[in-house]
């Protein structure tokens, strides 16, 4: 039984957001549209405290984009954004929810990011998902969502990592692009971990019931 997993569909992610992905909006159709094959539909949702070390804001002279040294690991600095409790932290209005039956939060440590959906980015900290997919006994994962380059890439190394077939929907998918070549290089990097890439339009979706 395969596993749809939608990251962080997240209105700080989206037009207008905090931290908005060029045409993030554009996933939520191939969301809305896959979600009822799947007999199961997962959400991760980056969960960060007002105060979080990611972001610039925390760090006197420092600037978006820059990167620093924090916790032994380099950390991009990034705009305030999906804060606890606030709007740009809710998933996006038009994303039907319904079929989402766990939402795994990350990213609520102050003091690391967490870009997977399955671990923190020293890979200490679990979200619970690898362990509820496991329970269930769940092997094949598609993912998709925001952003290529990086909470989409990290879930699926991770998930590989873990054992699990892992598929990358890349009409599904909209990249940050700090350097224009990011997007394509996460791609590159997740097909070389074993990650297989697809297209909506190429799933067979009567076989994934």
């Amino acid at each position: 039984m395969p596993a749809l997993i939608l990251v962080d569909i997240q209105n700080d992610f989206l037009p207008g957001g905090a931290l908005a992905v060029g045409n993030g909006d554009a996933v939520i159709g191939v969301a809305n549209r896959l979600a009822p094959h799947f007999p199961l539909v997962l959400a991760t949702q980056d969960w960060h405290p007002a105060d979080h070390l990611s972001f610039a804001s925390q760090h006197a002279g420092r600037r978006i984009g820059e990167s620093i040294e924090l916790g032994g690991r380099l950390q991009t600095l990034w705009p305030d954004h999906c804060v606890q409790e606030t709007p740009g932290a809710e998933f996006a209005a038009s994303l039907n929810t319904d079929l989402i039956t766990n939402v795994f939060r990350k990213g609520t440590d102050r003091e690391i990011d967490s870009y997977s959906g399955f671990f923190d980015n020293d890979g200490r900290r679990s979200t619970g998902m690898g362990e509820f997919l496991k329970d269930l006994g769940i092997g094949e994962v598609y993912i998709m969502g925001l952003a290529t380059d990086y909470c989409v890439k990290f879930t699926a190394l991770d998930a590989v990592a873990l054992g699990l077939e892992t598929h990358v929907i890349e009409d599904g998918c909209r990249g940050v692009d700090l350097i224009p070549s990011d997007s394509l290089e996460a791609l590159d990097e997740m097909k070389a971990a074993g990650v297989h890439l697809a297209s909506s339009g190429d799933l067979n979706l009567a076989s994934l019931a």
